[in-house]
């Protein structure tokens, strides 16, 4: 079964009773750059009462009400992203308290009205795992597998120049088998290829 995630980051802003409630949806690929998103969003709002976040990414989601009272505030905008069935989506809203106490059923509706308005406007993608492979080839042979990885859904993580050529590939972790066989024949069986676990 497919599963998605956001084709790109979405935002909006929303104010209930004097508070100011800005809302952002963003495709990470796990917990560690959730967290770095979090920090940069943290550093840009060094001044807000409250970052709240839910996260859903696997096996490493989670959530924070961020000193709101618990369960206000991470587990609305988890529900949120659980309603739009997405994954490897981190979604944080940004408080900035107005002087006005809102009582829990207040906010509530306030941290889910707002990360709901931002995503309305996500566009979901299907997600699809990737990963990685070595492909140990003759310096002949290094164009030729360039030119194929440019050719396919594939990119080029790094390269390391020895007795031979190690490159190492990321793409669709279903297709790396297909592709060592392809990259194989493309080198006449020269290539030695490991696909990561």
């Amino acid at each position: 079964m497919p599963t998605y995630t956001l084709a790109s980051p979405v935002s909006a802003e929303i104010d209930v009773r004097k508070s100011r409630f800005i809302a952002l949806a963003i495709p990470v690929p796990d917990r560690d750059a959730a967290m770095r998103e979090l920090d940069r969003l943290r550093a840009e709002h060094p001044t807000a009462t409250h970052v709240c976040w839910a996260l859903l990414a696997g096996g490493q989601s989670g959530m924070s009400d961020d000193g709101e009272p618990s369960g206000t505030a991470g587990r609305p905008i988890l529900e949120v992203l659980r309603h739009h069935e997405v994954d490897g989506v981190l979604a944080a809203v940004v408080r900035y308290y107005g002087g006005i106490k809102l009582g829990a059923g207040g906010l509530v509706r306030a941290y889910t009205d707002a990360i709901a308005t931002a995503m309305q406007s996500a566009e979901r993608v299907e997600r699809i795992e990737r990963g990685l492979m070595d492909v140990d080839i003759d310096y002949a042979d290094e164009a030729r597998v360039r030119r194929w990885i440019e050719h396919h859904d594939a990119e080029l993580v790094e390269s390391a120049y020895a007795m031979t050529v190690r490159l190492v590939v990321r793409m669709p972790a279903a297709a790396r088998e297909s592709a060592a066989a392809e990259l194989r024949d493309l080198t006449n069986g020269r290539a030695i290829i490991e696909v990561h676990a």
